[in-house]
């Protein structure tokens, strides 16, 4: 991997990547998905439903522009499985609501590490086009 990349393609990627976040966390995402996988029980398929919309939609992106980094689409279902699940946990075993600070916290924290891999993920595709 080189040590600098090009900013066209790392904004580009960055681009491409937060339209998919954007259109699979806020338009494919309904109330059963994002209530569901923060339940103390029943949380797994709805959790598994919607990391493999992310690693599919990361997998037609990523496959359509350089196809030998397919890879990255089962990466980015993996992180996104970790993050969402650790939020879920915290949610359901710490009764957090959407009338505490907590929740707004935890929302927060989520989506910045949602585009901190989506940011990894921009400097790996690009570090090898």
């Amino acid at each position: 991997m080189s040590s600098s990349i090009a900013l066209g393609g790392l904004v580009g990627w960055m681009l491409a990547l937060t339209v998919k976040h954007v259109i699979a966390d806020f338009i494919l995402q309904n109330a059963w998905l994002a209530m569901g996988k923060d339940q103390k029980i029943g949380w797994a398929l709805p959790l598994l439903i919607h990391c493999m919309i992310h690693g599919v939609l990361t997998t037609v992106i990523v496959a359509a522009v350089q196809p030998k980094l397919w890879f990255l689409g089962l990466v980015d279902f993996a992180i996104h499985i970790v993050i969402d699940r650790c939020k879920g946990w915290l949610v359901a075993h710490f009764d957090i609501t959407l009338n505490t600070r907590w929740f707004w916290w935890l929302i927060g924290i989520d989506q910045a590490l949602h585009h901190l891999t989506d940011f990894f993920l921009a400097i790996y595709i690009v570090a090898n086009s």
